[in-house]
């Protein structure tokens, strides 16, 4: 008898966790794929390099949409911590952060958390811009991390 009570219990607490689950889930969506932003809106690492060493090119406004900490640690020279995009906070600092800027302003967005295909921070920035009306934008296709794919290369890093 006792152990059917102790399974009862088990059972119930796996029914609750689902239940409060679901609710959460329903309450906030999942992030926004980077898989979802278009080919023709990545920029490639060894591209963005190019452009940021070269004198007289467009320098854009590189905003980074990941962790603070991974930012902390390091991040691409000029670029500015914008909040996590997979975040309605992270996603409020970025259009703050744009709301003055003119429509055509040459935009970078880029994150580097993780493989490309599970990132959960650059399709929501990507999304929230293009709303916003930005038609100057690219998002840095990274394909592994930001340590791989950008710094181990001996591209230029600030602390």
């Amino acid at each position: 008898m006792r152990i059917r009570s102790i399974a009862a219990m088990g059972s119930i607490a796996v029914i609750a966790f689902v239940l409060i689950q679901s609710s959460a889930g329903a309450q906030s969506a999942p992030p926004l794929a980077a898989t979802t932003i278009p080919s023709t809106q990545l920029i490639q690492p060894e591209e963005l390099k190019t452009l940021l060493i070269s004198t007289g090119a467009v320098q854009p406004l590189i905003l980074q949409v990941g962790s603070r900490v991974m930012f902390d640690q390091a991040h691409i020279p000029t670029s500015e911590y914008a909040g996590p995009g997979s975040r309605e906070d992270g996603l409020s600092l970025l259009r703050d952060r744009v709301k003055t800027l003119a429509k055509n302003k040459f935009i970078v967005l880029y994150c580097g958390c993780c493989p490309w295909s599970r990132c959960p921070n650059v399709g929501g920035a990507y999304k929230a811009l293009t709303e916003l009306g930005f038609t100057n934008l690219k998002v840095l296709s990274i394909a592994d991390n930001f340590g791989s794919d950008w710094v181990s290369k001996g591209y230029p890093v600030a602390h």
